[in-house]
């Protein structure tokens, strides 16, 4: 197993995200996340991105099924005021949605354990 994560600009992800996943042809899995300026933060959306790519991996739900999901969902973001804070994953309608709700979980459960406001974190995130 090869997991790679690494932070990148926030305007060099593929969509507008501040995690992506992604599996390359030799099964690496390669997780992109936003340069927040804060280690805590990088290293929790990257934790997420993990826990939720590998529980997506284990009940077949395919990259290609979450990234048309995500870009679409965005799409219809910036048409809606209704959608503004929402997280894709959350949406009843994701394919991933119970993937993505144990990995939220995981996530603010490490964010309590590194005394990282979660308030806090959420405002930068949105803030990207």
């Amino acid at each position: 197993m090869k997991i790679i994560i690494e932070t990148i600009p926030h305007k060099k992800q593929r969509y507008e995200t501040c995690g992506d996943w992604q599996i390359e042809k030799d099964g690496t899995i390669r997780i992109l996340v936003s340069e927040t300026g804060d280690d805590d933060y990088n290293f929790l959306v990257g934790l997420h991105e993990a826990v939720e790519v590998k529980l997506c991996q284990k009940r077949g739900i395919s990259q290609t099924a979450v990234d048309d999901f995500d870009i679409e969902f965005e799409k219809q973001r910036a048409k809606s005021i209704t959608l503004s804070n929402q997280e894709p994953g959350d949406n009843h309608f994701a394919p991933y949605q119970n993937e993505h709700c144990i990995a939220t979980g995981i996530e603010r459960v490490v964010a309590a354990a590194l005394q990282v406001k979660w308030n806090d974190y959420e405002t930068k995130l949105n803030s990207l």
